[in-house]
């Protein structure tokens, strides 16, 4: 469950140039790697059909931040190669996963390549949205992200994540804006030392 919650949390951020074709792979990692820093909003559909909202910010390369909306208290982070996962209410210390074993790591990539063999697993067009299927070609069990393009100047409005065990969770993009952001954003060692006064 939490692989796929942050597995999912990295493609949330990302919009796709105005085009009124289908989209293709070189397109969308060239427009992937111009994302500096943005921040925005999120509705995210869990598994278990459980609904969560929040804002994110993000910046490239490696760093990204999902803050949780009331009742949940969590923060999702990734920064200098890890993915920490962190309860407020429960305080304590963050769960840490390494970050090139997700599939945030496509994406935080410095050089995002989409056409590098075996990423891409499917890729259509249904006169609307382009649809991108890819996953990890080292590490296929951590599963894919569908990603959906669509609008009259096209953009993220959704991506799917499916686990290894098969389980799904959809992220919905509310809106992104490119905005300056510090790293100390994405500070692990900050967010600690705030629950701790």
């Amino acid at each position: 469950m939490i692989r796929t919650l942050f597995a999912a949390l990295a493609f949330l951020t990302f919009a796709a140039p105005a085009s009124a074709q289908q989209l293709s792979l070189n397109q969308i990692s060239k427009y992937l790697n111009t994302i500096t820093s943005a921040t925005g909003t999120f509705t995210q559909i869990n598994s278990d059909g459980t609904i969560s909202t929040g804002e994110i910010a993000i910046k490239r390369p490696g760093k990204v931040r999902f803050d949780y909306n009331p009742p949940e208290s969590a923060l999702v982070m990734a920064s200098a190669g890890a993915v920490y996962i962190l309860d407020r209410k429960l305080g304590g210390q963050p769960d840490t996963y390494p970050l090139s074993k997700t599939p945030l790591s496509i994406i935080l990539a410095r050089n995002v390549n989409l056409s590098k063999a075996g990423m891409v697993v499917g890729h259509s067009y249904d006169g609307t949205a382009t649809t991108v299927t890819a996953q990890d070609p080292d590490n296929p069990e951590y599963g894919t992200i569908q990603l959906k393009f669509t609008g009259p100047s096209p953009e993220l409005r959704q991506w799917v994540i499916t686990d290894g065990n098969g389980a799904q969770t959809t992220v919905i993009l509310g809106g992104l804006e490119n905005k300056s952001l510090k790293n100390s954003v994405f500070s692990i060692d900050l967010e600690l030392d705030r629950l701790k006064r």
